[in-house]
């Protein structure tokens, strides 16, 4: 634990010292973290996946996710749905569900024997996109100013949209004594979630309201403005699990509700202490990622999971985007570009995690592969791929325009 803390420390420091000079040989904090995590991971492989395993460890994942997804859900630009709400529903409603289906079908042809309801949570793990190895893609000029719209709502929202769905799908394949049958795994889940809700709405708004009111009289600082961002997914966490509901859920819509109700022309500043907050939360998960590398990769992977990752990380993304956008404005050229820029990274990871916790057996492991093997194929391919994509989309529009 102590190496542990020293490490994550160091990388943190060095990273902050050299960040520009990092950026530019596309370094990220995660990327470093990862390795960090790998190669601490072979000074504590004999206790390792019993720390993972632990009520402690989910609890804490948990409280992570709640606070990146109510980054996510307040971090999106340009209104509630961006500048393309059409296409962004088209997104999130359409490519993301069919992008599940796709993948519980390739689960049962390439990893045979599990429980569809374990494939459902792989589902989960491995569609939704996330931009935290590689932050720059949302910057690049040389990215259509629509396609970098509808990818920063789609990172906002598809994490918070697909929790219910892992929920139900955990409760069913996980807790068999309370669910054998998805109406009783829906009897369990949708409780959950309603509650959810109710607790998110309530402290998202409140707060917000309260803020305006308070603003409007000048009673807050410039810190207090950030500092209630920091409180607003705590609490809507800690009233969500008080109530019986799912924190995790509660945070997400606590987001949504208090990016709609606040208004402050120094939002995004405001933003800034709940998203360096986030910043490092995120880099603990990748470093615990680097630690499960080791522990799920010693035993070997199956070739089938690889190619049901390489699969979930090409064609489950790229189809369903494109059978979203048929006969939308998005043109030809941007809808690949949307299907090819989809990275996997802090979402899948703790989901993974805390599937991994919930689970034994076969699906246990099978899980840690295909959550290892899926995010690090991610930041390979979409590391070196999506540049690739951009240099090459922006010579298709320099021909184009001579």
């Amino acid at each position: 634990m102590l190496l542990s803390l020293i490490a994550i420390s160091v990388v943190l420091a060095v990273w902050s010292l050299l960040s520009r000079e990092m950026q530019r040989l596309r370094l990220t904090a995660p990327m470093v973290l990862v390795l960090t995590g790998m190669a601490i991971s072979f000074t504590m492989k004999d206790h390792l996946g019993v720390t993972l395993n632990t009520d402690s460890a989910e609890h804490i994942a948990e409280l992570i996710l709640a606070v990146l997804l109510f980054v996510d859900a307040t971090d999106v630009r340009g209104g509630f749905l961006g500048a393309q709400p059409k296409a962004a529903l088209r997104m999130l409603f359409i490519a993301m569900p069919v992008g599940l289906a796709l993948s519980v079908l390739l689960g049962l042809w390439l990893l045979p024997g599990l429980p569809w309801a374990v494939l459902l949570a792989v589902a989960c793990i491995v569609v939704p996109i996330d931009f935290a190895p590689n932050s720059a893609l949302l910057r690049d000029t040389r990215i259509p100013e629509r396609v970098r719209g509808l990818l920063n709502v789609e990172a906002g929202y598809n994490d918070g949209i697909v929790s219910p769905v892992f929920i139900f799908a955990l409760v069913l394949a996980a807790d068999s004594e309370h669910a054998s049958t998805p109406m009783e795994a829906l009897g369990a889940a949708v409780p959950e979630a309603v509650k959810a809700l109710i607790a998110g709405v309530v402290v998202g708004a409140g707060l917000a309201l309260a803020a305006n009111a308070a603003e409007r009289r000048d009673f807050m600082t410039a810190q207090a403005k950030r500092m209630i961002l920091v409180a607003a997914p705590l609490l809507s966490f800690g009233a969500s699990l008080a109530i019986g509901g799912n924190g995790f859920v509660a945070a997400f819509v606590c987001g949504i509700a208090f990016n709609y109700f606040r208004r402050s022309e120094q939002f995004h500043t405001e933003l800034e202490l709940v998203d360096d907050v986030g910043f490092l939360m995120t880099a603990l998960m990748w470093f615990v990622f680097g630690l499960t590398a080791v522990l799920a990769l010693g035993s070997g992977v199956p070739l089938g999971l690889v190619a049901f990752c390489l699969l979930a990380l090409t064609v489950v993304r790229i189809v369903p985007v494109l059978l979203a956008l048929l006969f939308s404005p998005v043109s030809w050229p941007e809808r690949l570009l949307l299907g090819w820029l989809g990275p996997r990274g802090t979402t899948s990871i703790v989901f993974g995690l805390l599937a991994f916790n919930a689970l034994d057996g076969v699906a246990e492991s099978t899980v840690a592969m295909v959550l290892v093997v899926s995010v690090l194929g991610s930041v390979v391919l979409h590391g070196v791929g999506a540049p690739a994509a951009a240099r090459a989309y922006q010579r298709q529009q320099t021909k184009l325009s001579s």
